[in-house]
């Protein structure tokens, strides 16, 4: 009798095995999935990578070829876009403007991002005077406008594209910042951090291994969104002359170039502006989801 209960048990139960990091993704993805304007979002930033790093080699044109007899032609077949004030294919140029504004978004949150969470994870941890002096010239930082420090910024170093994403990186610094030092406050509080401090794990195993996995979320969104700011402020440096230099193909640049043919060429500013609005909602309606997605405030 009794091995008959074994045998049947053998044969008829399987035990389950479940990858909990695998089930994480698929609760993620679902809920993701909720949101139709997050997942727009998420399309339009895969169709702009898909861009920037495939559409150079179907790029009809040379984004730098100069063709004066084709100069401010309108979109046709030939030229889907048109051709700019020096007869220079902007389909080209937006195409290979993708991988410059991309680039300049990234690096400059990266660059934000590294030096926002150092400090915010060492003020929140260690407090005291260390945590007033570092949120003093965080409160500097925020004290100018973005575009305004970043101008500033770049107006000391000199008109370039490295420049730009310096300047960008560094007034990003202060958001990442505050956001990582309150998640940090509140993480430091939690009973499990005292048990493993209590076992004799050193401050920077506490802080790089139990801390800043827990306080991940808010750094994911806040780069998402971060990331639409840095193209947009990128572009307006570019717009007035302190970014990316002619001949360079960046969209901010060719907004500047096509405000002088609004009326007789509106083509040249509108397909890059189109380009960059499109890129900068796309990020914001992502970020927004991921927001809604990560937060356990939002999850029924």
């Amino acid at each position: 009798m009794n091995q008959s209960v074994v045998n049947v048990n053998q044969n008829n139960i399987s035990p389950k095995i479940t990858n909990p990091r695998w089930e994480r993704w698929k609760a993620f993805y679902k809920q993701m999935k909720k949101n139709k304007m997050a997942m727009v979002g998420g399309y339009i930033i895969l169709f702009y990578i898909l861009v920037a790093l495939f559409g150079p080699l179907f790029a009809p044109h040379d984004p730098l070829e100069i063709d004066l007899l084709n100069k401010l032609q309108p979109p046709s077949i030939e030229h889907w876009m048109g051709t700019d004030d020096k007869g220079r294919d902007v389909l080209s140029r937006v195409i290979y403007g993708s991988q410059l504004s991309l680039t300049v978004g990234v690096v400059s949150v990266l660059i934000g991002a590294f030096f926002g969470i150092m400090l915010g994870l060492i003020s929140g941890y260690y407090g005291k005077w260390i945590d007033t002096v570092i949120m003093r010239i965080i409160d500097i930082l925020l004290a100018f406008p973005g575009l305004l420090l970043a101008l500033a910024i770049v107006s000391a170093l000199g008109p370039s594209l490295i420049n730009v994403m310096l300047a960008v990186g560094i007034f990003s610094i202060p958001t990442f910042a505050r956001i990582v030092r309150g998640s940090t406050l509140a993480t430091k509080k939690l009973e499990y951090i005292d048990a493993i401090r209590a076992l004799g794990a050193s401050d920077a195993k506490i802080i790089f291994v139990h801390i800043l996995p827990n306080i991940l979320s808010p750094i994911i969104v806040q780069g998402t969104l971060r990331l639409a700011t840095a193209i947009l402020t990128a572009a307006g440096l570019s717009f007035l002359g302190m970014g990316a230099q002619p001949p360079s193909p960046e969209w901010g640049a060719m907004l500047s170039s096509g405000r002088n043919f609004l009326w007789n060429a509106p083509h040249m500013a509108t397909f890059p502006g189109l380009a960059i609005a499109i890129i900068v909602m796309g990020l914001n309606l992502f970020g927004d989801g991921l927001r809604d997605a990560l937060d356990p405030r939002m999850k029924k």
